[in-house]
């Protein structure tokens, strides 16, 4: 079919991602869980006939472009020829069904035109439990998958329009507050149905033709335009390695290895020499290796590509099977999104040569989760509270990193005090950042955040899991390494600390928890950062008087909150 000419190939376009965005709102507003009404960890898109991804909806996570292609294969790979118009089907495997980890359920649905596949509406959500054998399905301590939830294969959840009750029932019977995930589930649904709809009107307003030439358009577009970024890089091999802190299960500095590759327009990203899989759950499957590296290379590159297949048919990934980066069955990989921000620190770390006025320092590195269960006094119920918190960004060529914030491949927000005091029998007692927590430099990392949350009047279950909690964030050119993080449990004897993922910490009512997120790395040496910076610190109480005398010595002596106005 011929290529649509330009204006017509953006309108369309649009009128696409506003399908995605609709839906992606609407997720969000009829979601029970905080984790998706508040923190809005979800993503819709539309995939085309053959489960290429089309567009995804502006506020998508980037982690989960590649568990949408992977649901489309694993759906293809079992129902090919066996779809019918009202199908929902529903998945969450990693190993089975394209997924990433367990807890984010992703939902696909067909849209028909005059008895044809057309195209694909789906969405993902986290929920906050999918059972097993930890209370948000999240914790340390897990050695296989089996023991992290509900294991979810390729599987219709609407037949021909109709619910199929008996896989609800045994959805929901699998999990903790099964009402909260019943309403998670339904709001999915919803999307899926609103998604269709709204895509149908697209199609009667621009023709079946049109729609199909688009799709191939978008995906082509975008793949000549991430090549012409490749082209920019100049040729030849990138290297740069990290580790991870720990599995949790006794392995520790795990080892990242990449070498980039750039040949013309092609890139090559090869991670031979990445330690094997662990026991613990901080390994990763391939399309999420392949979610983290396409990211990486679009910031760098152009922004403002838009995700889609055409992103991640411009990358050769090589990542042996059994590695951390490519986890083969029965891996465990909750913890996933932690590895994924690793994988994004080596990936810029290689690069930073090539593009040393883009790339950023080490970010915070980490997707700190917690994790409080028990039984609310004031219902009698069962109540799960998880987040995953932010931490620093990685200081920039020409700004400070930002502080207390979810980092590239998780956009995720922090939760509000409000909604978690609201909806949770626990305190909030302290929400700040964490004081002489940023990487020093001419451009200073971002800080962590803390947090002390004390459960009222009932005991309860602590799980967490925390990374860059031995190894601080990396400083980039000269800049400082970032503070690292720590879990604290505080009680009338005072504080100790706890392990770095812990698993099913009995937390009393006079006790409370401390989580503390890492910082990031700082951009270039501190002595280059500028007098009035260093006022601006000391004015704005983050930093303690050690601190800025340390990193920048006579340069901190001599300033003061006069050189910010001044004098």
């Amino acid at each position: 079919m011929n290529p649509i000419d330009p204006i017509t190939l953006e309108i369309v376009f649009n009128a696409l991602r506003s399908v995605t965005d609709e839906t992606y709102a609407a997720l969000m507003k009829s979601a029970y869980s905080t984790n998706i009404k508040e923190r809005h960890d979800h993503s819709t898109a539309i995939m085309d006939p053959g489960g290429r991804l089309v567009a995804q909806s502006a506020g998508s996570l980037p982690i989960h472009i590649a568990s949408m292609s992977g649901l489309m294969s694993a759906l293809f790979e079992k129902f090919d020829g066996n779809i019918h118009e009202g199908d929902i089907f529903v998945s969450n495997d990693p190993h089975e069904a394209g997924g990433t980890h367990l807890p984010d359920i992703n939902l696909a649905m067909p849209v028909f035109v005059k008895g044809e596949i057309h195209s694909f509406v789906c969405n993902i959500a986290h929920h906050a439990d999918v059972g097993g054998m930890a209370p948000g399905s999240m914790a340390g301590g897990m050695s296989e998958i089996y023991q992290e939830g509900l294991r979810i294969p390729v599987i219709r959840l609407f037949r021909r329009g109709e619910l199929v009750t008996d896989i609800l029932d045994l959805l929901l019977l699998n999990v903790r507050v099964p009402l909260e995930r019943r309403g998670d589930y339904f709001a999915q649904i919803s999307a899926c149905r609103l998604g269709e709809r709204r895509l149908q009107e697209v199609i009667l307003k621009h023709g079946k033709a049109v729609l199909t030439a688009a799709y191939s358009d978008i995906i082509s577009r975008t793949q000549r335009r991430m090549a012409d970024g490749v082209e920019s890089i100049r040729d030849g091999t990138y290297t740069f390695g990290d580790v991870m802190d720990g599995d949790g299960l006794g392995t520790f500095d795990v080892a990242i290895v990449v070498a980039v590759h750039v040949n013309g327009r092609e890139i090559t990203f090869d991670f031979s020499g990445t330690a094997d899989q662990v026991k613990g759950n901080i390994n990763v499957t391939l399309n999420a290796t392949q979610a983290a590296v396409c990211y990486s290379l679009k910031a760098l590159l152009d922004p403002e590509i838009p995700n889609n297949q055409g992103v991640l048919d411009a990358v050769q990934i090589i990542a042996p099977a059994g590695t951390l980066v490519n986890a083969v069955f029965p891996a465990p990989v909750a913890a996933r999104a932690n590895t994924c921000q690793r994988i994004i620190d080596v990936v810029l770390g290689a690069l930073a040569e090539a593009f040393p006025e883009r790339v950023v320092a080490a970010a915070n590195g980490a997707n700190t989760t917690a994790v409080f269960s028990g039984i609310d006094p004031r219902s009698g119920a069962s109540y799960l509270y998880l987040e995953t918190l932010g931490g620093g960004m990685g200081g920039r060529p020409m700004k400070d990193g930002k502080d207390g914030v979810q980092v590239h491949i998780t956009n995720t927000s922090n939760l509000p005090i409000e909604a978690i005091e609201m909806e949770y029998p626990l305190l909030v007692e302290e929400y700040s950042l964490v004081t002489d927590s940023a990487g020093a430099g001419r451009f200073r990392g971002g800080m962590g955040l803390r947090r002390v949350v004390r459960p009222r009047g009932h005991d309860c279950i602590f799980n967490g899991a925390g990374e860059r909690f031995r190894h601080p964030p990396w400083g980039l050119f000269g800049g400082a390494s970032g503070g690292m993080g720590r879990f604290m449990l505080r009680t009338i004897d005072g504080e100790h600390r706890l392990e770095d993922k812990p698993d099913q910490v009995s937390i009393g009512p006079g006790d409370a928890v401390v989580i503390e997120t890492p910082g990031a790395g700082g951009f270039k040496p501190a002595a280059d950062r500028a007098p009035e910076a260093i006022a601006a610190d000391r004015a704005t109480g983050k930093f303690s008087e050690e601190y800025l005398n340390r990193h920048y010595g006579h340069l901190a002596q001599t300033t003061s909150k006069e050189d910010i106005d001044g004098g």
